[in-house]
This record gives C-alpha cells, structure tokens and sequence, in this order.
C-alpha cells in the first residue's frame, strides 16, 4: 500500500478572487484571455492537465 499522493491541484487561475483560497499557488487575472494564457502556460511548465471550471476559474491537477 502506498503513501504517496497522486492526484492533486497545482495551481488555480481565477478572474475573481473571492472563488479562491490558501493550499496552492493562485493566479488571480484581470481578463478571461490573460485566465487563458496563464492556465494552458501553466499546464505545461507544471506537467498538469488545464480544467475550467465556469467561466472564471481553472484548476491545473496531476494525474
């Protein structure tokens, strides 16, 4: 039996920072593009999948 976490969130990219709080790092954006640029930047530097969850909020996980 493992220990090891597997799946988790890397990192969250919001246009409204009242949806996010503390446990990861935050992005908060001024537009939808500027959202758009850091979460699929940020699914590759980290090696993550992109999700968006609404129209203001992505969550980049590990699988």
């Amino acid at each position: 039996m493992s220990n090891s976490i597997e799946k988790y969130i890397l990192a969250i990219i919001t246009t409204d920072e009242t949806k996010a709080a503390g446990g990861t790092a935050i992005f908060i954006c001024k537009t939808q593009e500027e959202m758009h640029f850091f979460a699929k930047n940020l699914e590759a530097i980290l090696d993550g999948i992109a999700h968006g969850i609404g129209d203001d909020l992505y969550i980049v996980v590990k699988h």
